[in-house]
């Protein structure tokens, strides 16, 4: 792998970052992948400068050609998607499998918004009264901070700055401090590709609650984009209300992962492996409630437990992983700490439930029954190889206790009768519903949730709306 940057992208170059030295570390050994200079409060002023600066040129651009930009970024990415996939693999731990798998996902999103740049439109109509007309102009929202976390280092990456770049937007990202490498790693892309200087930004930091607050009061920023948890979204909303600026939250989820008793329980599980063990379970759209018909939960549990039981924990880098660490050792302890806690209160393990021993950050495949659908192992995200199953005696109680959380992002349901699925589906409060289906994620389709999950959708044609304004011009002739 060529030597790789590790320091502030600012106006085009590399800085020498004024904040504080910081480790990343490999979670498959605890060991130091890579020291990165943080990000300080010079570096913050220079890539605002730099985004404010190539605003106006950027924004002027012929819509063609700032597609054309993405086009080659999505080229590019292709043609190192091996070189990407490990780095994503060492940083953050995912198996190589889901690493390639998020390179050709995130790709994906700047061939999209590179086609979607030259469909940017507006609107002329006649005034009802007949009086004048009515002219609508779609303008770029000006310079986007980005904040992206650390489990699809790629991916959430290229959701923002695809659309943010298509409509005419500059921006300054700010990566997870656990998976910095692989953001850097996209900016060089996107500079080979022919993004012009100060267009992307990307500012690494382990302290980024002074450096994001202090980019929400400056002037010059007029967008949010968040993805994370729900309670650092809520601190972010507060500080962007004094400047009323645009903001889009991905937050977090609590998925129900919904088995009827007519479903085809292989596919069932099927689904069940993708949309829980993807990325380790490591997922905001991960189901983290099991909700079974009570007349199939045992077959489908003893199905299940063979399927999670068959997957070999280890470094995400050995092809034959099929459950590699967590990110870090703040990550296996909560696990161990919501698992522990349903288990003393009387929950049957059927598989693992022990964090692993020896180097890294693992925790193996799990799988309980008969805990409470009160406790905090069902109220809170997971963020890990854990399932948790509740058998249910009707459909009824199945949307309740679906709908029973303040989240409302994913949500997954299995049946062989279409039409009870889609009468189910649509009394779920829920932004997105696999049915039948175990992912839901698609550059294609508008990704987002509703209630505490979040505000806005990205990627589909929603996905760039929420980077421009309407100018509406009161005109006659």
């Amino acid at each position: 792998m060529r030597e790789l940057p590790s320091s502030p992208y600012i106006a085009g170059a590399w800085a020498v970052g004024d904040g504080d030295l910081f480790d990343v570390l490999n979670p498959a050994t605890g060991e130091v992948l890579a020291t990165v200079a943080g990000a300080g409060e010079r570096d913050l002023e220079s890539a605002l400068a730099a985004a404010s600066d190539a605003l106006p040129t950027w924004s002027r651009t012929a819509p063609r050609v700032r597609g054309e930009v993405l086009r080659r970024a999505f080229e590019l990415m292709h043609e190192r998607a091996e070189e990407l996939a490990t780095l994503m693999t060492l940083e953050m731990g995912k198996t190589l499998a889901d690493a390639r798998a998020e390179v050709g996902y995130a790709a994906e999103f700047f061939r999209w918004f590179a086609e979607e740049a030259p469909r940017i439109g507006g609107e002329l109509r006649t005034a009802p009264s007949g009086g004048n007309r009515i002219l609508t102009l779609r303008k770029p929202v000006g310079v986007c901070l980005l904040v992206t976390p650390w489990n699809f280092p790629a991916a959430m990456a290229t959701r923002k700055i695809g659309p943010a770049l298509a409509a005419g937007c500059t921006v300054v990202l700010k990566p997870a401090e656990d998976t910095p490498l692989t953001a850097l790693y996209l900016a060089g892309l996107l500079a080979e590709a022919g993004a012009p200087p100060g267009v992307v930004n990307v500012l690494p930091t382990a302290q980024p609650g002074p450096l994001v607050a202090a980019a929400l009061a400056d002037e010059r920023v007029r967008k949010l984009s968040f993805t994370g948890s729900t309670a650092v979204g809520r601190l972010l909303l507060a500080q962007a209300a004094p400047r009323v600026l645009r903001c889009s939250m991905e937050l977090g989820g609590n998925a129900p992962f919904i088995v009827l008793e007519d479903a085809d329980l292989d596919t069932a599980v099927d689904g069940a492996m993708l949309a829980k063990m993807r990325n380790g379970g490591q997922a905001c759209t991960a189901a983290n409630r099991f909700l079974v018909r009570a007349e199939v939960a045992e077959e489908f549990t003893a199905k299940l437990t063979d399927r999670m039981a068959a997957l070999r924990l280890g470094p995400g880098s050995d092809e034959a992983t099929g459950l590699g660490p967590m990110v870090n050792r703040r990550a296996v302890e909560r696990i161990t700490k919501l698992v522990d806690d349903v288990v003393a209160g009387g929950a049957k393990i059927h598989l693992g439930a022990t964090p692993a021993a020896g180097p890294g950050f693992f925790y193996p495949a799990t799988v309980l029954t008969g805990s409470s659908q009160a406790s905090t192992l069902a109220t809170e995200e997971v963020f890990g190889p854990v399932a948790a199953i509740y058998p249910v005696a009707s459909d009824e109680e199945i949307v309740a206790r679906a709908n029973a959380t303040e989240y409302g992002l994913t949500g997954y349901l299995y049946t062989r009768d279409l039409a009870r699925g889609l009468r189910i589906g649509e009394q779920l409060e829920i932004g997105m519903i696999g049915l039948n289906r175990g992912l839901v994620s698609d550059p294609a389709a508008p990704f987002g949730g509703v209630r505490q999950s979040g505000l806005g959708r990205e990627g589909g044609f929603e996905g760039i709306e929420e980077y421009l304004e309407t100018s509406y011009i009161a005109t006659s002739w």
